[in-house]
């Protein structure tokens, strides 16, 4: 499975960082979306979500509500089969509009899911 990370960050004692090394761990393909980095830890970086090309599964946010609601139309694009808001990232019109065209939405922690083996 391909995912998705917004938010992605080079620092390690970030959630994000921890998810995408547990996900690699995991056997999943992972891209990041952070503005000015092409890479981190040898996963492929892009600056917006508009760059991510290929069939993605999963999107996993890791951004503030006032962040992504300008994401809309690109989350909508790229079609991902479920979006994870993570805690502190929930985002209720963005969260409206990704179910009214069928997009599975998941309040949950990427870190938990993938512990639990529920990812």
């Amino acid at each position: 499975m391909r995912t998705v990370i917004v938010g992605a960050s080079p620092k390690p004692e970030r959630y994000s960082n921890k998810a995408q090394q547990m996900l690699v761990a995991n056997d999943h393909e992972v891209v990041g979306v952070r503005p000015g980095i092409t890479e981190i830890e040898g996963m492929l970086c892009v600056p917006e979500l508009n760059n991510v090309t290929g069939i993605v599964d999963t999107v996993t946010m890791y951004i503030s509500a006032s962040r992504s609601s300008s994401m809309i139309d690109d989350l909508l694009e790229l079609k991902s089969r479920r979006v994870i808001f993570n805690p502190g990232s929930e985002n209720p019109v963005l969260e409206a509009a990704l179910r009214e065209v069928g997009i599975l939405v998941d309040h949950a922690c990427t870190l938990v899911l993938l512990n639990t083996k529920q990812y």
